[in-house]
């Protein structure tokens, strides 16, 4: 923080007299307010160099542009802390909220809102088309990857966080189905990511002269966009990359906190395709892949809110999910895709959106403990909880299947696998000592409260041994405390 403090004062002239920490949400960033008797800002500082570079690009690149984004007024010299300006404290989705509090809700102010959002959306798409993404993070498109990241991400931190049985080859095949499909869209516009009502704010100052936006115009082959001298302004879009235009209007419609009646979704949709100027066979081909951006965004949701719900128990988070699952019974029910995905459909249908199932089953211990396995050639596994990984056990020393072509093609989940490992007493004896010094950890974390708590196995190639070893320990974990979350992943194995 003084790091912070001195930059704020190279940049006002004169010393900071007051740092106020402001909340980070979903975000690992950290903000604060800044003020002096005649300067005010927000500092933030990010961990992440390649981060706070896509940001800091894009703010210069939009503010070219006209684009009503906070303006950039220090950096530090090695990029992990700058100033931007103060948008004060006041979210379109806030105020949404405090409307709602005050028995009100969406009425014709938000409606007028949310259409200048929409308009000003299809600006800042048009706008981020000719960026330079090489400076995108984490990467310059929205592309197959990425997807099935998303996707990845539904499945380890909602699905088998909340134990939902599926065929895991079906689902692949399901995602890649649903990859392909969504890449059909016309993916040359600037992807915001995130761009939902915490992200736009009502600056409280926008009619000072020290920022005004002005009524500059966007010209694109279908339409000419302009943004008004507005109160909005757009926030956290660090995370902008190449994309399909449908991915940023279903992040905003489908917001699940904001909670949006399905007629006024369709409305503030009909008016963000007459500014673009889509209409006949190409409003139909739009809509249809808009349809199944929404199913990813949602699904992307849920994963998120099952890794910082139900995994890090931050209790915004475990709050949202039935609001999001609303979303996604809304979706099934009133827009089929015009693909076929049997297997995602099925447990979308069966096990989420029956009334017996519940994200949000009680445990009486708050510790979840990550099993999971790696290659020692892919590098050492990163523990995302922020407490910088537990146990990380080698398995190299043990007999290695891998040298037989019969076990070449499979893995340590694999029959033939588990019955060579269970042949070989040194594997038993590993195990054994593994279990001593995870259950020591367990014991105390569960006393202590803690919440998380991360078991490596790893071996050359991530594929037996370590497999092997890492199934093991979390159906021994399963069997001797059963209060606890168990999360199993095989990183080699399941990346795409």
């Amino acid at each position: 923080m003084q790091q912070l403090q001195r930059l704020f004062e190279q940049w006002a002239g004169e010393a900071c007299s007051e740092c106020l920490a402001l909340g980070s949400s979903g975000s690992n960033r950290r903000y604060y307010r800044l003020s002096s008797p005649s300067h005010r800002c927000i500092g933030t500082v990010g961990d992440d160099l390649r981060e706070n570079d896509a940001f800091l690009a894009y703010s210069r690149h939009f503010l070219a542009k006209g684009i009503a984004v906070p303006q950039i007024y220090a950096v530090s010299d090695d990029r992990m802390r700058y100033l931007q300006q103060d948008l004060g404290d006041q979210s379109l989705y806030g105020l949404l909220l405090d409307k709602r509090r005050q028995g009100g809700g969406f009425d014709a102010q938000m409606l007028a809102l949310y259409r200048q959002a929409l308009s000003d959306l299809a600006a800042i798409q048009q706008a981020g088309a000719d960026l330079d993404f090489s400076v995108a993070y984490p990467r310059p498109a929205f592309d197959r990857q990425s997807i099935l990241w998303d996707l990845n991400y539904f499945k380890y931190f909602f699905l088998k966080l909340n134990h939902i049985d599926f065929d895991e080859q079906l689902l692949e095949d399901d995602f890649h189905r649903l990859s392909d499909f969504l890449l059909e869209a016309d993916c040359s516009y600037f992807l915001y990511r995130d761009f939902q009502g915490r992200n736009i704010m009502l600056d409280s100052e926008s009619g000072d002269s020290k920022f005004k936006i002005q009524n500059s115009k966007l010209k694109t082959q279908n339409s000419e966009f302009k943004i008004q001298n507005s109160k909005l302004f757009y926030i956290d879009y660090q995370g902008g990359r190449r994309g399909a235009a449908q991915y940023d209007v279903a992040s905003l419609l489908y917001s699940a906190k904001s909670d949006l009646p399905e007629p006024l979704r369709l409305d503030l949709l009909a008016h963000y395709l007459a500014v673009r100027g889509i209409t006949g066979d190409a409003k139909q081909q739009w809509l249809g892949h808009f349809w199944a951006y929404v199913l990813i965004r949602i699904l992307q949701t849920l994963g998120a809110y099952g890794y910082r719900g139900l995994y890090e128990r931050k209790p915004y988070f475990i709050e949202s999910i039935p609001l999001a699952l609303s979303n996604l019974r809304s979706l099934l029910d009133s827009h089929p895709l015009p693909i076929q995905l049997p297997e995602l459909q099925r447990t979308l249908h069966s096990s989420l959106l029956t009334p017996h199932s519940s994200p949000l089953t009680p445990h009486s211990s708050l510790l979840t403990v990550t099993v999971l396995s790696f290659s020692y050639k892919q590098g050492l596994p990163v523990d995302p909880s922020g407490n910088g990984g537990g146990f990380i056990f080698d398995c190299r020393a043990l007999p290695n299947p891998g040298r037989y072509a019969e076990y070449k093609a499979i893995t340590g989940r694999d029959r033939p696998v588990i019955e060579f490992l269970q042949r070989e007493p040194a594997v038993d004896r590993f195990l054994e000592h593994a279990k001593a010094l995870v259950a020591q950890s367990v014991d105390k974390y569960t006393e202590r409260r803690f919440t998380s708590l991360q078991v490596a196995f790893g071996c050359t190639g991530g594929q037996h041994r370590s497999v092997y070893c890492a199934e093991q320990l979390a159906a021994w974990l399963a069997s001797t405390y059963p209060d606890i979350r168990i999360l199993t992943l095989h990183r080699e194995q399941d990346r795409v």
